[in-house]
């Protein structure tokens, strides 16, 4: 039962209240015992039973809760540096992907490579996440596209989860595009979707959430219909990648259909934010994805000002968010999308939490919750994410258990 002390700011990031609102304590002091926090305060107030505790120094950093990655398709085989130079160039993230490109790319690569190969990719690359103070993680497929090829994906989430600290929760994304062995055939992958991968994904519990890609280049809304109520059907909460290269109606959807998050939202409608708040949907922000696609940033300022949350997140993938750098994600956020650095704390704590359906557990600095702690070394939020370092995190812990 520990003692973190010598704290400069901490960071509680609640559920409640506005965006900008994340309860910060100076000189303050953490206990814990097991997994679970007990105490936040002022040091100066720590209670006399804990006087005597295991005393572990934060240095006079800042402590935030441990981030949340809540979008990120880390089991992939194979890098698209070749389209980048494309796009650098000045071609279309849409037009490399109907010649081929894309999510296909990633498909072929992803299926020639073994589960075994794939388990470690994706442990390197989660082990870099952890270093830099991320302590749960979203893992998405859709790089199969095939029954056997999705289901490998997913294989390798739960290997993760099991055999490293952070947590990691799986997102059955087959319907990602329509592979080219289906391309004449949209209503045959669709079935094959429906028929036989969600239900043994559901049995064997391979996955938490359902999401799908609502885009010209992929599925429609009355397709995701179809899909997403299957999913619900079998027990699979939702997510929607939605509204990212053009305004199709996706947050809309996801507010009626009753997803827990919609995910890129460029072109987000307001009426889709209006839908998405009343039904208490969580936006979710991709600002590596608008940056190395040079596409507008999704509406931030409009959402959080009419009431909706936004969580910031990376999208991990080998094409348009190759990176897996967190802090590099929310450092975007405050400069492409006008969020205060307060606010994107708490948009990667506590609402991307939420996006996980998670928030009852971690993301907040609060009695009851757990341990997952990150200490960074920056006396303020606002100077870390102005004062931009390839790592600040100093320290941090999952489940109570110090992991760097």
């Amino acid at each position: 039962m520990p003692v973190l002390g010598n704290i400069g700011i901490l960071y509680q990031c609640k559920q409640g209240g506005r965006q900008a609102e994340v309860q910060p304590v100076e000189k303050a002091a953490l206990v814990w015992e097991r997994d679970t926090i007990v105490w936040v305060g002022e040091e100066e107030k720590l209670p006399a039973d804990y006087a005597d505790l295991e005393f572990i120094d934060a240095g006079g950093g800042m402590v935030i809760p441990g981030l949340v990655d809540c979008h990120t398709h880390l089991a992939f085989g194979g890098w698209r540096e070749d389209e980048y130079e494309l796009r650098a160039l000045g071609r279309p993230y849409i037009e490399i992907a109907k010649s081929g490109g894309g999510i296909l790319s990633s498909m072929r690569a992803t299926r020639e490579a073994t589960e075994d190969e794939l388990y470690d990719l994706a442990l390197e690359r989660i082990n870099g996440m952890r270093k830099l103070g991320i302590t749960t993680v979203e893992c998405k497929s859709g790089y199969g596209l095939s029954f056997k090829d999705e289901v490998k994906q997913l294989n390798v989430y739960r290997r993760l989860d099991r055999n490293q600290p952070l947590d990691v929760v799986s997102t059955f994304l087959g319907a990602h595009t329509i592979p080219p062995e289906y391309k004449d055939n949209r209503a045959g992958y669709i079935s094959v979707l429906i028929k036989e991968c969600i239900p043994f994904i559901a049995d064997e519990q391979l996955a938490t959430f359902c999401d799908i890609f609502v885009e010209e280049t992929a599925f429609t809304i009355d397709e995701a219909w179809t899909i997403l109520s299957t999913a619900q059907d079998y027990g699979l909460m939702l997510k929607l990648h939605a509204d990212q290269l053009s305004d199709g109606g996706g947050a809309s959807l996801a507010a009626d259909i009753g997803a827990v998050s919609a995910d890129h939202l460029e072109y987000c409608s307001d009426e889709g934010i209006a839908k998405m708040r009343d039904a208490g949907v969580t936006a979710v922000s991709i600002p590596l994805a608008s940056y190395y696609l040079r596409q507008p940033s999704l509406p931030a300022r409009k959402m959080i000002e009419a009431g909706l949350p936004v969580a910031v997140s990376t999208d991990f993938n080998p094409g348009s968010a190759p990176s897996y750098h967190l802090p590099f994600a929310m450092h975007l956020a405050c400069v492409l999308q006008t969020m205060s650095p307060a606010e994107v704390l708490k948009g990667a704590t506590a609402y991307a939490a939420r996006a996980l359906k998670l928030d009852h557990l971690t993301g907040s600095l609060e009695s009851g919750k757990k341990a997952d702690i990150a200490v960074m070394d920056a006396k303020s939020v606002n100077f870390w994410l102005y004062h931009f370092r390839p790592n600040a995190c100093a320290m941090s812990f999952k489940d109570g258990i110090r992991i760097v």
